[in-house]
């Protein structure tokens, strides 16, 4: 696809009373689900998303992102917070892609363990399945593997803050 060919629009609402049949989308269609830019657009491409319900997205670490400059000089190591922004985002199309508003916002980290590092040269694979949600919230439980072993695990929960309802004082 060249520059000047326009993106095919993601289009994963199924019709009513079917299940989402799974979606894959490009770096650029994950684009145009997400706001994030570079360099905090961590998705390279996503696998299979079943709106919704799950998912599975790819993240190639390279050795020129802006974070090893300074963790660690001597020693690249990608930092925790971007393992769980990457998995947050993923999570993000799944929930969007299922009608939630384009801006989700990470609400909550439960049960984060991180198993092994990852470093520069690993391609890292990321699984988002939707566990509990309501109200505008969904929870995930999420993994990042490399090479079949899981590097980090736990539970993220996601909130749409366009179907929050204002709470008010009376």
């Amino acid at each position: 696809m060249t520059a000047t060919e326009e993106v095919p629009p993601v289009t994963a609402q199924a019709p009513p009373g079917r299940a989402p049949a799974p979606v894959q989308l490009s770096h650029d269609q994950v684009r145009q689900v997400l706001p994030h830019r570079w360099p905090m657009l961590l998705l390279d491409r996503v696998g299979s998303v079943v709106p919704g319900v799950k998912g599975t997205a790819t993240k190639n670490v390279a050795g020129t992102e802006l974070w090893f400059q300074g963790h660690f000089p001597s020693e690249a190591v990608l930092p925790g917070v971007v393992i769980v922004e990457a998995m947050a985002q993923l999570s993000g199309v799944v929930f969007a892609l299922a009608g939630a508003s384009e801006i989700s916002y990470l609400a909550g980290v439960r049960s984060m363990r991180f198993r092994r590092p990852i470093v520069p040269g690993d391609q890292v694979t990321l699984t988002a399945e939707r566990t509990a949600g309501g109200g505008g919230f969904a929870e995930f439980r999420v993994s990042a593997r490399v090479d079949g072993q899981i590097a980090a695990e736990g539970n993220l929960t996601i909130a749409d803050p366009a179907s929050q309802r204002t709470v008010r004082k009376v």
